[in-house]
């Protein structure tokens, strides 16, 4: 198992930088040895890939004692003479206590990633360890601006939605967009990097639905063979059993295409079926867009959708579109997309195969306090009035109140939340 630093949350979310962090647990992983940290400022950064000047100022604000309680969480003991010589500083990280909260965030992740994303891997670490559901707000609230003219003010969801793909596609964290409370995403942090595994499709080779094979078409000749490769070499073709073969490919008419250098651009009939509703827009649009869109539609078919679901998508919208002035980004940002929950059945609040209204997207709405438009068939159905129920009282103030009170208090005198104090630090 890798070796793993519980981190105090205010060092996560309090006025520390972002290079704090991770001068943080690389210091409280190098003290753990009986001598402590005896790691000099240049190996602390050529091991985290920073400058020794920002570890330096890492340092020095780890240090002193925090504006906000006076507590410092690095101790520095000088071991250097006057005249200059002698050994490194010994560091030592501040002892936590159990009933402090904070993060478990694995030594590996300060070197692999950069001071931001790694703010961001131990909030959600947390998070995640407290059963909190965080929004792109609670975390922009967290990683917001440490310098510059926005100091300290939180980062928008863009910024923290592209923080959060690239955490992914590192393979640090994994997440399950909208199966949260409310329709918030649901994350799961790894320990150690995790991609996934390439591998070929089952049918079509080592290529998907775009002719996209091996892009190797020679045979490289074994370097320990005592024979002459013949001449002219030898060409490797790819054999197919089944499945969608080169020839059953269709490809588009000219007047499709405009001038490009690299290789043909076909579609596999699957997906063209898929595209007859809007095949009047695709004249003028790049290769690069048109593969684009091949690939969503491939993916979407590989969840379970049957094509007939797509076309009547495509046709609906096309419909229901007065105007369409950029082809290219209404299908890929508009036409394709499948509105409703994570379950793949839901199409726009209503199961496929049924269609019956989808419960959990009734659920979503009725937390949102949305109100279903008239006519719709959520309208038809009201909720049965649920008779009134017993009056409730805190045990602490004895304040009345009619929905039922965990813990037996009410809000007032319930103890404040662990989440409060990652809003504290909002300006």
């Amino acid at each position: 198992m890798p070796q793993r630093v519980r981190v105090p949350l205010r060092v996560i979310v309090g006025y520390y930088s972002d290079c704090a962090l991770p001068v943080y647990v690389k210091v409280a992983a190098l003290e753990r040895r009986e001598t402590g940290c005896e790691a000099g400022v240049a190996y602390l950064a050529g091991l985290l890939g920073l400058s020794r000047s920002t570890v330096e100022r890492a340092l020095t604000e780890l240090m002193r004692p925090a504006p906000d309680d006076d507590i410092a969480e690095v101790t520095s003991y000088r071991r250097t003479h006057r005249g200059g010589r002698g050994m490194t500083a010994v560091r030592r990280v501040r002892v936590v206590g159990r009933a402090e909260h904070g993060a478990w965030v694995p030594t590996r992740a300060a070197e692999a990633l950069s001071p931001r994303q790694l703010r961001a891997y131990a909030a959600i670490a947390y998070a995640t360890a407290t059963g909190h559901h965080l929004t792109l707000a609670d975390l922009g609230r967290i990683l917001r601006h440490r310098s510059g003219k926005k100091a300290g003010e939180p980062l928008n969801a863009r910024s923290v939605r592209r923080l959060l793909q690239d955490l992914e596609d590192l393979g640090w964290i994994s997440v399950d967009r909208r199966a949260g409370y409310r329709g918030r995403h649901l994350y799961q942090v790894h320990d150690e990097p995790r991609q996934i595994p390439l591998t070929a499709d089952t049918d079509e080779g080592s290529g998907g639905d775009l002719d996209e094979g091996s892009l190797a078409s020679k045979e490289h000749l074994p370097t320990d063979s005592p024979e002459e490769p013949p001449a002219g070499g030898s060409i490797r073709r790819r054999r197919s059993t089944g499945g969608t073969a080169r020839e059953d490919l269709v490809p588009l008419p000219a007047s499709f295409r405009r001038p490009y250098a690299g290789p043909q651009l076909t579609i596999a009939p699957r997906i063209w079926q898929v595209l007859e509703p809007v095949k009047t827009l695709l004249p003028g649009l790049s290769p690069y867009v048109v593969r684009a869109l091949a690939r969503e539609i491939g993916h979407q078919l590989d969840q379970g959708q049957e094509p007939e679901r797509l076309r009547t998508r495509l046709e609906f919208r096309l419909a229901s579109t007065q105007e369409i002035r950029d082809p290219g980004r209404w299908l890929l940002g508009a036409a394709i997309v499948r509105h409703g929950c994570g379950l793949v059945a839901c199409e726009s609040g209503q199961i496929w195969h049924t269609g019956a209204r989808c419960d959990v997207c009734a659920e979503l709405r009725a937390a949102d306090g949305e109100q279903p438009p008239p006519g719709h068939p959520l309208a038809r159905r009201p909720a049965p009035a649920q008779p009134p129920g017993p009056w409730h009282e805190c045990e602490a103030c004895a304040r009345p109140s009619r929905s039922p009170l965990p813990e037996g208090v009410c809000r007032a005198c319930r103890p404040p939340d662990p989440l409060t104090l990652l809003r504290r630090w909002q300006p």
